[in-house]
Protein backbone atom coordinates (compact mmCIF):
# COMPACT_ATOMS: atom_id res chain seq x y z
CA UNK A 1 0.00 0.00 0.00
CA UNK A 2 1.44 3.73 -0.75
CA UNK A 3 1.36 6.44 1.74
CA UNK A 4 0.62 9.71 0.83
CA UNK A 5 1.62 12.38 3.17
CA UNK A 6 0.17 16.07 2.38
CA UNK A 7 0.24 19.47 3.94
CA UNK A 8 -1.67 20.64 6.06
CA UNK A 9 -4.50 22.88 4.97
CA UNK A 10 -6.14 25.50 6.57
CA UNK A 11 -9.10 24.91 5.51
CA UNK A 12 -10.05 21.53 5.08
CA UNK A 13 -10.57 19.70 2.02
CA UNK A 14 -11.80 16.03 1.55
CA UNK A 15 -12.42 14.18 -1.83
CA UNK A 16 -14.84 11.46 -2.22
CA UNK A 17 -14.82 9.22 -4.68
CA UNK A 18 -18.12 7.11 -4.92
CA UNK A 19 -17.52 3.60 -6.45
CA UNK A 20 -20.10 1.06 -6.19
CA UNK A 21 -19.41 -2.72 -7.20
CA UNK A 22 -22.70 -3.36 -9.12
CA UNK A 23 -22.50 -0.95 -11.85
CA UNK A 24 -25.16 -2.01 -14.95
CA UNK A 25 -23.94 -0.62 -18.03
CA UNK A 26 -20.59 -1.74 -17.72
CA UNK A 27 -19.79 -4.64 -15.59
CA UNK A 28 -16.89 -4.00 -12.96
CA UNK A 29 -16.81 -0.63 -14.21
CA UNK A 30 -14.41 1.15 -11.72
CA UNK A 31 -11.63 -1.67 -11.54
CA UNK A 32 -12.12 -2.32 -15.81
CA UNK A 33 -8.40 -1.65 -17.10
CA UNK A 34 -8.02 1.35 -19.10
CA UNK A 35 -4.45 1.42 -21.18
CA UNK A 36 -3.16 -0.97 -18.56
CA UNK A 37 -4.31 0.78 -15.20
CA UNK A 38 -7.60 0.35 -13.52
CA UNK A 39 -10.38 3.12 -14.25
CA UNK A 40 -10.57 4.10 -10.81
CA UNK A 41 -6.32 4.55 -10.49
CA UNK A 42 -6.81 7.88 -12.68
CA UNK A 43 -8.69 9.80 -10.91
CA UNK A 44 -7.18 8.98 -7.55
CA UNK A 45 -3.88 9.64 -8.41
CA UNK A 46 -5.13 12.45 -9.91
CA UNK A 47 -6.85 13.49 -6.76
CA UNK A 48 -3.46 12.98 -4.56
CA UNK A 49 -1.85 15.44 -6.82
CA UNK A 50 -3.87 18.74 -5.93
CA UNK A 51 -2.40 20.93 -2.97
CA UNK A 52 -5.81 21.69 -2.11
CA UNK A 53 -6.92 18.47 -0.87
CA UNK A 54 -6.23 16.85 2.17
CA UNK A 55 -7.57 13.70 2.10
CA UNK A 56 -9.10 11.34 -1.19
CA UNK A 57 -11.28 8.61 -0.04
CA UNK A 58 -13.13 5.80 -1.88
CA UNK A 59 -16.61 4.75 -0.79
CA UNK A 60 -17.54 1.46 -1.74
CA UNK A 61 -19.46 -1.30 -0.42
CA UNK A 62 -16.97 -3.86 -3.07
CA UNK A 63 -13.73 -5.68 -1.40
CA UNK A 64 -11.45 -5.87 -5.10
CA UNK A 65 -12.36 -1.78 -5.79
CA UNK A 66 -11.57 -1.20 -1.85
CA UNK A 67 -8.15 -3.28 -2.55
CA UNK A 68 -7.24 -1.73 -5.89
CA UNK A 69 -8.12 2.34 -4.29
CA UNK A 70 -5.73 1.36 -1.44
CA UNK A 71 -3.36 0.15 -3.52
CA UNK A 72 -3.27 3.67 -5.52
CA UNK A 73 -2.99 5.68 -1.90
CA UNK A 74 -6.60 6.34 -1.32
CA UNK A 75 -8.48 5.63 2.29
CA UNK A 76 -10.96 3.17 2.48
CA UNK A 77 -12.07 3.98 6.05
CA UNK A 78 -14.97 2.28 6.01
CA UNK A 79 -17.58 -0.24 4.16
CA UNK A 80 -20.26 1.56 1.97
CA UNK A 81 -23.96 -0.17 3.92
CA UNK A 82 -25.16 -2.30 1.36
CA UNK A 83 -28.42 -0.05 1.34
CA UNK A 84 -26.37 2.96 0.04
CA UNK A 85 -24.83 0.88 -2.92
CA UNK A 86 -28.35 -0.03 -4.86
CA UNK A 87 -28.80 1.21 -8.49
CA UNK A 88 -31.39 3.91 -7.42
CA UNK A 89 -28.96 5.42 -4.73
CA UNK A 90 -27.99 9.22 -5.04
CA UNK A 91 -24.64 10.36 -4.47
CA UNK A 92 -25.87 13.08 -1.82
CA UNK A 93 -26.38 10.10 0.79
CA UNK A 94 -23.19 8.68 0.02
CA UNK A 95 -21.47 11.78 0.63
CA UNK A 96 -22.99 12.37 3.77
CA UNK A 97 -22.61 9.19 5.16
CA UNK A 98 -19.11 9.24 4.27
CA UNK A 99 -18.78 12.61 6.27
CA UNK A 100 -21.00 11.15 8.70
CA UNK A 101 -18.23 9.10 9.55
CA UNK A 102 -15.58 11.11 9.29
CA UNK A 103 -16.85 13.28 11.65
CA UNK A 104 -17.69 10.54 14.59
CA UNK A 105 -15.59 8.29 14.10
CA UNK A 106 -12.19 10.27 13.57
CA UNK A 107 -13.62 13.75 14.94
CA UNK A 108 -12.33 15.09 11.31
CA UNK A 109 -15.09 17.82 10.37
CA UNK A 110 -14.20 18.98 6.61
CA UNK A 111 -14.53 22.30 5.54
CA UNK A 112 -15.07 21.79 2.15
CA UNK A 113 -15.77 18.15 0.31
CA UNK A 114 -14.93 17.66 -3.33
CA UNK A 115 -17.25 14.99 -5.59
CA UNK A 116 -15.02 13.34 -8.40
CA UNK A 117 -16.02 10.22 -9.90
CA UNK A 118 -13.52 7.34 -11.51
CA UNK A 119 -15.60 7.59 -14.82
CA UNK A 120 -13.41 10.95 -15.49
CA UNK A 121 -9.76 9.90 -16.03
CA UNK A 122 -8.97 12.19 -18.14
CA UNK A 123 -9.75 15.34 -15.76
CA UNK A 124 -6.31 17.19 -14.86
CA UNK A 125 -5.23 18.15 -11.15
CA UNK A 126 -5.09 22.03 -12.73
CA UNK A 127 -8.79 21.55 -13.09
CA UNK A 128 -9.53 20.45 -9.83
CA UNK A 129 -7.12 22.81 -7.91
CA UNK A 130 -8.74 25.54 -10.01
CA UNK A 131 -11.95 24.54 -8.78
CA UNK A 132 -10.95 24.11 -5.36
CA UNK A 133 -9.53 27.80 -5.19
CA UNK A 134 -12.39 29.37 -6.75
CA UNK A 135 -14.66 28.60 -4.15
CA UNK A 136 -12.45 30.08 -1.50
CA UNK A 137 -11.59 33.09 -3.24
CA UNK A 138 -14.19 33.98 -3.99
CA UNK A 139 -16.00 32.73 -0.95
CA UNK A 140 -18.91 30.68 -2.91
CA UNK A 141 -21.04 27.95 -1.62
CA UNK A 142 -20.53 25.43 -4.29
CA UNK A 143 -18.73 24.96 -7.45
CA UNK A 144 -19.10 22.56 -10.35
CA UNK A 145 -18.15 22.42 -13.68
CA UNK A 146 -20.04 22.94 -16.66
CA UNK A 147 -19.69 23.16 -20.82
CA UNK A 148 -21.07 26.31 -23.00
CA UNK A 149 -24.25 25.03 -24.97
CA UNK A 150 -25.04 27.49 -27.80
CA UNK A 151 -27.28 24.60 -29.04
CA UNK A 152 -30.81 25.62 -30.07
CA UNK A 153 -33.62 23.47 -28.07
CA UNK A 154 -37.41 22.29 -28.21
CA UNK A 155 -39.48 20.60 -26.04
CA UNK A 156 -42.29 18.52 -26.57
CA UNK A 157 -46.01 19.80 -25.44
CA UNK A 158 -48.75 17.88 -25.41
CA UNK A 159 -48.19 16.22 -28.29
CA UNK A 160 -46.88 19.09 -30.17
CA UNK A 161 -43.22 20.51 -30.12
CA UNK A 162 -42.36 24.07 -29.10
CA UNK A 163 -38.99 26.17 -28.92
CA UNK A 164 -37.54 26.19 -25.82
CA UNK A 165 -34.55 28.02 -25.99
CA UNK A 166 -33.85 31.01 -27.28
CA UNK A 167 -37.35 32.06 -27.47
CA UNK A 168 -36.23 34.81 -30.19
CA UNK A 169 -32.97 32.70 -32.51
CA UNK A 170 -30.45 34.84 -33.11
CA UNK A 171 -27.23 34.03 -34.71
CA UNK A 172 -24.75 32.23 -32.30
CA UNK A 173 -22.19 34.98 -31.57
CA UNK A 174 -25.28 37.11 -29.72
CA UNK A 175 -27.15 33.94 -28.18
CA UNK A 176 -26.81 33.88 -24.11
CA UNK A 177 -25.03 30.11 -23.87
CA UNK A 178 -26.81 28.17 -21.88
CA UNK A 179 -24.64 26.33 -18.98
CA UNK A 180 -24.50 22.02 -19.10
CA UNK A 181 -22.72 20.17 -15.97
CA UNK A 182 -20.08 18.07 -17.76
CA UNK A 183 -20.21 15.60 -14.67
CA UNK A 184 -16.10 15.80 -13.64
CA UNK A 185 -16.46 18.51 -10.45
CA UNK A 186 -18.33 18.89 -7.82
CA UNK A 187 -17.49 20.95 -4.39
CA UNK A 188 -19.47 22.05 -2.07
CA UNK A 189 -19.26 23.23 1.84
CA UNK A 190 -20.31 21.28 4.22
CA UNK A 191 -22.71 22.88 5.46
CA UNK A 192 -24.73 22.79 2.10
CA UNK A 193 -24.01 18.98 2.24
CA UNK A 194 -25.05 18.23 5.44
CA UNK A 195 -27.61 21.08 6.70
CA UNK A 196 -29.33 21.86 3.30
CA UNK A 197 -28.83 18.48 2.07
CA UNK A 198 -27.89 19.79 -1.31
CA UNK A 199 -24.49 18.84 -3.26
CA UNK A 200 -24.97 22.24 -5.40
CA UNK A 201 -26.89 25.12 -3.34
CA UNK A 202 -26.21 28.59 -2.46
CA UNK A 203 -23.78 31.17 -4.04
CA UNK A 204 -23.02 29.10 -6.52
CA UNK A 205 -19.96 29.50 -9.10
CA UNK A 206 -18.94 27.48 -12.95
CA UNK A 207 -15.93 26.33 -13.29
CA UNK A 208 -16.10 26.82 -17.49
CA UNK A 209 -14.38 23.59 -19.12
CA UNK A 210 -14.16 22.74 -22.91
CA UNK A 211 -16.21 19.54 -24.48
CA UNK A 212 -12.82 17.85 -24.69
CA UNK A 213 -11.57 18.54 -21.50
CA UNK A 214 -12.85 15.39 -20.12
CA UNK A 215 -15.07 12.45 -21.04
CA UNK A 216 -17.84 10.83 -18.63
CA UNK A 217 -17.18 7.05 -19.25
CA UNK A 218 -21.00 5.64 -19.35
CA UNK A 219 -20.60 3.30 -22.22
CA UNK A 220 -18.15 0.39 -23.41
CA UNK A 221 -17.56 2.65 -26.25
CA UNK A 222 -16.38 5.24 -24.44
CA UNK A 223 -13.13 2.84 -22.90
CA UNK A 224 -12.36 3.14 -26.57
CA UNK A 225 -12.44 6.92 -27.28
CA UNK A 226 -10.57 7.72 -24.00
CA UNK A 227 -7.60 5.04 -24.62
CA UNK A 228 -7.59 6.82 -28.36
CA UNK A 229 -7.04 10.48 -26.97
CA UNK A 230 -4.65 9.16 -24.21
CA UNK A 231 -2.47 7.41 -26.68
CA UNK A 232 -2.84 10.79 -28.64
CA UNK A 233 -2.17 12.79 -25.74
CA UNK A 234 1.15 10.83 -25.03
CA UNK A 235 2.20 11.50 -28.55
CA UNK A 236 2.21 14.74 -28.63
CA UNK A 237 4.01 14.78 -25.16
CA UNK A 238 6.83 12.72 -26.69
CA UNK A 239 6.98 14.99 -29.91
CA UNK A 240 7.28 17.51 -27.47
CA UNK A 241 10.13 16.60 -25.33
Amino acid sequence: MKIHFKKVNVIKTVAIIPARGGSKGIPRKNVKELNGKPLIGYIIETALGVDEIDRVIVSTEDPEIATVAKEFGAEVPFVRPPELAGDEIGTLPVLQHAVSYLEKKEDYKPDIVVLLYATSPMLSQSRISEAARLIKDKNLDSVLSVVEDRGHYWIENQGKYERFYPKNPKNRQFTKPLFKENGAIYITKRDILMEKNKIVDGNVGFLVMEEKETVDIDEPFDFEIVEIMMNKRALVQQILQ
